[in-house]
This record gives C-alpha cells, sequence and structure tokens, in this order.
C-alpha cells in the first residue's frame, strides 16, 4: 500500500473543555487546529496524549474526531490515533475516523493484561484488515506499557499490509538506528520524543510528531528545514535553543503544558481532565519564563 507524503513536523492537538471539565469546546479546537496549520506544520495528529483521547467518552472521541478531520479539511494529511484498550474498540475507532476522512490511523497497544508478541499482531492485524487507511504502528511504552522490539515492529510491518509507518517514542535513538538498518531504510519513522529531535532527523526519521509547534512552531519548523538543507550547524543552533521547552513540555505533562501555554499565547482550551491536574502556579511561571526567553 502506498502512503500518503507524512513527513515534516506533525502538530499533535490538545482537546479543549468548557471551565468545568464536563464538555467539549470545539470553536477552541477548531481555532487551536487553525493555528497550527497556519504557522506551517506539514500534517495533524489529534486524539493522541496531548490530545487527552483515553479521557474521552466514545461520543466524545467521535465528535473530535470527525470535528478535526472536517476543520482540517484536508489542508494538510490528518492522523488520527484510534488506540483503545481492546481490539474491538480500536477497530471501531479505526473505521469511524476513516469513514470521516482521516488519512492515516495512529495505533498504541494499550492493555491492563500485558500483551504476548503474538496477541499484539493479531491486535494490528484486525485493526489492518478493518480498515483500508495507513497505519502509523506506535511504540510509546511509557504511556501504553507495551514496548515493542525492532524485530516484533518489522514483523507487524512485513504482516500487515497497510502498516507503512512508525512512530517511535521509546527515547532511545538506537531503536531509529535499529530501524533503518534492519528494515534497510525502507520503513519510514517518526520521532515522537522530543529531546532526542535532532539526533532522530540524524537517524533517518522521515518526521517529528510533536506537541510543541503549538507554543513554538517556528523554531520547531526552522530545524526540520535546516535538517533538509543539510546545514548541521543551523540544526544544532535551532535545538539547543529550543531543547529547554522541549525538555519542560515532556517532563511536566503533555495536556497540561499544552494547555497552559495556549493560555499564555491568548487562546483559552481548559484545563486536562481530571485525574490529570493543571500546571501548578511554579510550573506556570517557569513555563512563561522559557517561552519568553524564546521571543
Amino acid at each position: 500500500m502506498s502512503s500518503p507524503t507524512i513527513h515534516g513536523i506533525i502538530g499533535y492537538t490538545i482537546t479543549p473543555f468548557s471551565a468545568d471539565g464536563s464538555s467539549l469546546d470545539l470553536d477552541a479546537l477548531g481555532r487551536s487546529i487553525d493555528r497550527l496549520i497556519d504557522s506551517g506544520v506539514h500534517a495533524i495528529s489529534p486524539l493522541g496524549s496531548t490530545g487527552e483521547g483515553a479521557y474521552l467518552s466514545d461520543a466524545e472521541w467521535d465528535e473530535v474526531s470527525a470535528y478535526s478531520i472536517h476543520r482540517v479539511a484536508k489542508r494538510v494529511p490528518t492522523i488520527v490515533s484510534v488506540s483503545d484498550l481492546t481490539t474491538a474498540k480500536a477497530v471501531r475507532r479505526a473505521r469511524f475516523a476513516e469513514a470521516e476522512g482521516a488519512d492515516v490511523v495512529m495505533v498504541l497497544p494499550t492493555s491492563y493484561w500485558k500483551l504476548t508478541e503474538a496477541q499484539i499482531l493479531a491486535h494490528y492485524g484486525a485493526i489492518g484488515d478493518s480498515v483500508g487507511v495507513p497505519i502509523m504502528l506506535y511504540n510509546n511504552p511509557a504511556t501504553s506499557g507495551t514496548d515493542m522490539s525492532v524485530e516484533l515492529i518489522l514483523r507487524i510491518v512485513n504482516s500487515v499490509d497497510n502498516v507503512t509507518m512508525v512512530k517511535e517514542s521509546t527515547g532511545d535513538i538506537q531503536r531509529m538506528h535499529q530501524l533503518y538498518r534492519q528494515g534497510e531504510g525502507q520503513v519510514p519513522f517518526y520521532n515522537g520524543c522530543n529531546p532526542l529531535a535532532l539526533e532522530a532527523f540524524a537517524a533517518g526519521a522521515k518526521g517529528w510528531c510533536t506537541a510543541a509547534p503549538n507554543v513554538i512552531p517556528q523554531l520547531n519548523l526552522d530545524l526540520y528545514q535546516a535538517v533538509l538543507a543539510n546545514d548541521l550547524n543551523r540544526a544544532r543552533e535551532l535545538f539547543y535553543r529550543q531543547l529547554p521547552v522541549l525538555d519542560f513540555i515532556l517532563k511536566g505533562g503533555l495536556p497540561a503544558t499544552i494547555k497552559a501555554g495556549l493560555r499564555m499565547t491568548g487562546l483559552e482550551v481548559g484545563d486536562p481532565r481530571l485525574p490529570v491536574f493543571p500546571l501548578d502556579m511554579a510550573g506556570q511561571a517557569q513555563l512563561q519564563k522559557l517561552l519568553t526567553l524564546l521571543r
């Protein structure tokens, strides 16, 4: 299966809530999506960790998925995270996103019970059999509790026709080197760990999946352009300039830090949904200082 051209800076979206957290704020979601696209990101990815997809009801998930896809309106590719605890629910979400017009669905194998390799392979196989759009395999043991080896990832890629790309978020740059080498350079992979952005591009990553463009889009885009131009000195300077913010976003928790950052830039999107707390006063002050230094 041929994949859409997915490259560059792939912006995660937040899911905005009302002040009391009880309902969605789709108007704010639309404004956040427009800001990301207007900034120049190369793709949009809703309903992942930053989008609090795990904290939405099925009805809310459907509403955010459909609204996001239609708001993007093919201006850039849309990569919808369809991960869920059960294969049946993940299949339902994948089918829904495909029907609404998603370009790619992203699958993270999450489970209460530790999954065997055979179970993980079957999970991807069932989703692959259920949809026709490309699937981005997502490896992030910090959030899923499941760490897929490079060998398993390549087995899945070779066994499931529409698993055509990999998002690697372990924070281990050697995984990307192994993906490139063992995949003979034929398996597109994407960096999902902010502090590894420069190393990941050097290792051959096609893009960088990140929430950072919500608050520092130009630095992210400039880094990618420097990489494309093979200007290592410029890329290094840009990366280290933004690294304190990238580190802070990761360590502070994506929904909390990004929502606080958007509020600081004039877009109110509510707080994260409990049990996740909003960024505390000290964290807000630190983030404001970091963003001010980059202006």
